[in-house]
This record gives C-alpha cells, structure tokens and sequence, in this order.
C-alpha cells in the first residue's frame, strides 16, 4: 500500500490526540490483540510525545480465549480475576486514559455452549461493574479503534488472498477513520463540529417520542422529559475532551425505559463474543422486550436478553445516516465498532448517565426514577436501511420528519 508507514502514522498521532486526547502526566491503558504490535508501537510512542507517564499494555490472544472457555472448569469460567477487576479500578482512580484496538473474529466462538460465553462475559461484568459506570458516566476518557487480522479479513474480503485483503481492509479503515486525509486532526475537527451541529438541533427540539417505519419494523421510542442527545466526541470528568469511537458518525440519547412499544428487525449481522447473530426481530411492550426470533443465532440472542432484568430493556437510541462513509463502501463489517456507524441502532441493556441533564451527578437510583435503564450489558444492534423512515414527535404532537429512505431531512 502507497505511504502505508504515513498513513499509520496519522492513525496512531489521532487515536492519541484526538481519541483518547492524552494529557501531561496521564497514564494510558490499551487492550490490544496480539497481531498488532507495529500499531501498538506507534500508539505508545505517541503517547509518550504528548506526555503520558505510563503507557500499559494488556495483550490478548483469540486462540487462547476460546481454548479456555471451552476447556476452563466451569466453575472459573463463573469468576473473575479480582486483581485484574482492581488493577482497572484502581487505574480509572488514577484518571488514566483507555484504548481498544477491537478486532473481531466472527467465528471465534462457534461451536462453543453459548452458557459457558455468557457465565465468563457476567463474571467480567460484575467484577468490573464500577470501572464500566465510570466509563459509562465518561468520568475517564476511552477510545475504540480496530486494525485487521486475518480471520476478521476474512470475513470482509472472503474472495481474496491474505496479503490482498489485509491491505484492502486497511485501506478501508484509514479511509474511514480520516486517516487518510492530509491533515487528519483538522478533519476530524470538522467533523466532530458537523455532528456537534446535528446534535444541538434535536437538543432545541426536545422531542418527546420516535416513530421508526421501515420492513419488519414498526417503533415507538419515548424519550424522557430531560434527554441529552450526545455525539461529536465527550468530555471526561476532568473537563477533557475525548472521541470514544473511532470512526463515528451517530447522534445518540436514552430511550425512556418503559417507553418502548412495537417491533424492530435487524439490518446488519450483530457479532456478539464470536458468535453471529442475524436476521433478527425484537418485539417490546412498555419497554420491556416480549418476544425475539432470529433465523441465525438465536441461542446467543437469548443468552444477551437473559443476562439480567435489565437486558430485556433498551438503553440507547442511534441516529446515523444511511449515506454515511461506512455505509457507502457496501461492506458488512461484521464489528459493531463499523457497522452501527453505518447504520441507526439500538442498543439492549444499560443506558448512559451523560445521556440525562445531570445525570452524571445523580444516584443509580435517581437514574432509574428518571427512566433510564440499568444492567450488566449494553450490545448494540443495526436497525438502520435505505428504506428505514423516522419522524420526531414533539410534546404538543406535532410530527416532524428525521429520516426518509434512511437519511436526514433535517
């Protein structure tokens, strides 16, 4: 690939600035697979440059995550290391930054008891549950990136060779990510404004229902009184701006937990822990999911709604265009990171406080008075087509239009 060492370059230089945006003397965590060393490199130089006192990195292996949950007694699959949960906590004390370099293998799982899958992802869950509410609450600055291997190739590209597809899939991602732009920071910027824009309209409007219209989809979404539509990028608890997703193209709030009526079909394939899930429907009645079928999956899907009470509520309403970078490339992603920044999306399970007018200063309980749900989880799946429509309903009725054939109108 032309300029590939330049153009990883300015992956690395905004996953720093502009993502995770280190500051003076932080301390940086990233999680990173094992096939990414050349990037991990360059993101801990950079990290560095701008001042980081440390920079961690806890590397993982695909192979041996499926070597355990299929060989691991039970019991362990059911526990959580406790100094692992306490070197996280411990770290987000500290106001350290954290990235993820998340790439997805979608057959990585198959064939394993999707029991098993769930019992380690709820231990994880609980163990980390206050170090997941103060990302949740953005008190600390985190970052999603990917970068291909060659299983996730695969499954992009499954008509080429290894070499060919690696380098189609970067191409994609540094196309994506304005990577290749020849100032990356400045264009993230622009953009960052663009949704900034986007955002502060549907704030003005207050909306107090979604309609959403499209093939086996037909929605209601309320939304409580003192929503926050967010997007454009966040800022942390120390008054920090940071771009948790790398790319992004959405707008996003809370739904009102108990406010969510009628049935919602997928759009894109949803890769949930190695296993796919696809062609799938969810049904609601006062917010609470009452039925679900998928021709692909099913036992997973399940397996997401049992994890707790809350797992059968939403917690995040997405709004993306289907004329959106990602989208375009008529590429299926098969990583959530990708295709729900190409698509509208709703996410199952825990709601985000920053996502309520005061909500990062409010208890859990005052949280859930106020109609934002809570749980363990929080899995996002694509609802968004060329042929999904929208309109905003706001408090006096009125019905505006958001979205037809899948794009803005606004």
């Amino acid at each position: 690939m032309e300029n590939f060492e330049t153009l990883l370059d300015h992956y690395a230089d905004i996953t720093v600035t502009i993502g995770l945006n280190v500051q003076k003397d932080q301390d940086v965590m990233i999680f990173a697979p094992i096939e990414s060393p050349e990037f991990v490199r360059k993101i801990v130089k950079k990290a560095y440059e701008v001042g980081a006192k440390n920079v961690f990195v806890d590397w993982t292996d695909e192979q041996l995550t499926r070597l355990r949950l299929e060989l691991a007694a039970e019991q362990s699959l059911e526990q959580f290391p406790d100094w692992r949960a306490k070197s996280f906590q411990e770290l987000a004390d500290q106001n350290a930054a954290f990235l993820y370099i998340y790439s997805p293998n979608p057959e990585l799982l198959k064939g394993i008891d999707p029991l098993r899958i769930s019992a380690a992802q709820k231990a994880a869950a609980a163990a980390n549950k206050q170090f997941t509410k103060d990302k949740s609450s953005a008190k600390v600055s985190w970052t999603i990136v990917s970068v291909p291997t060659l299983a996730w190739s695969a499954k992009v590209y499954p008509g080429m060779g290894e070499a060919e597809r690696m380098d189609a899939l970067w191409q994609q991602i540094f196309t994506i990510t304005r990577a290749n732009n020849a100032n990356p920071e400045e264009a993230w910027k622009k953009h960052i404004q663009a949704l900034t824009d986007k955002l502060n309209y549907f704030n003005e409007k207050r909306f107090k229902k979604l309609h959403y219209n499209g093939p086996g989809t037909n929605l209601t979404i309320e939304l409580p009184t003192e929503h926050l539509w967010v997007g454009g990028g966040m800022t942390n608890g120390k008054g920090t701006p940071f771009q948790p997703n790398m790319p992004t193209e959405e707008i996003f709030t809370m739904p009102l937990k108990t406010g969510v009526n009628g049935t919602v079909s997928s759009t894109k394939p949803l890769n949930y822990g190695g296993n796919l899930i696809d062609h799938f429907s969810i049904t609601f009645e006062n917010g609470r999911i009452v039925d679900y079928t998928a021709k692909q999956g099913l036992d997973t899907l399940k397996q997401i709604i049992e994890t707790d009470e809350g797992a059968h509520y939403l917690g995040e309403v997405s709004l993306v265009p289907h004329h959106s970078p990602i989208s375009e490339t008529n590429l299926i992603f098969y990583n959530t990171l990708f295709d729900e920044n190409a698509s509208c999306h709703l996410a199952i399970g825990h709601g985000f406080p920053f996502n309520y007018r005061g909500g990062r200063q409010m208890s859990e309980e005052a949280l859930a008075a106020a109609g934002m749900n809570q749980s363990l989880t929080h899995v996002d799946f694509m609802v968004g087509s060329g042929e999904l429509d929208i309109d905003g309903e706001t408090a006096d009725g009125q019905i505006i239009p958001i979205f037809r054939e899948g794009n803005w109108v606004i």
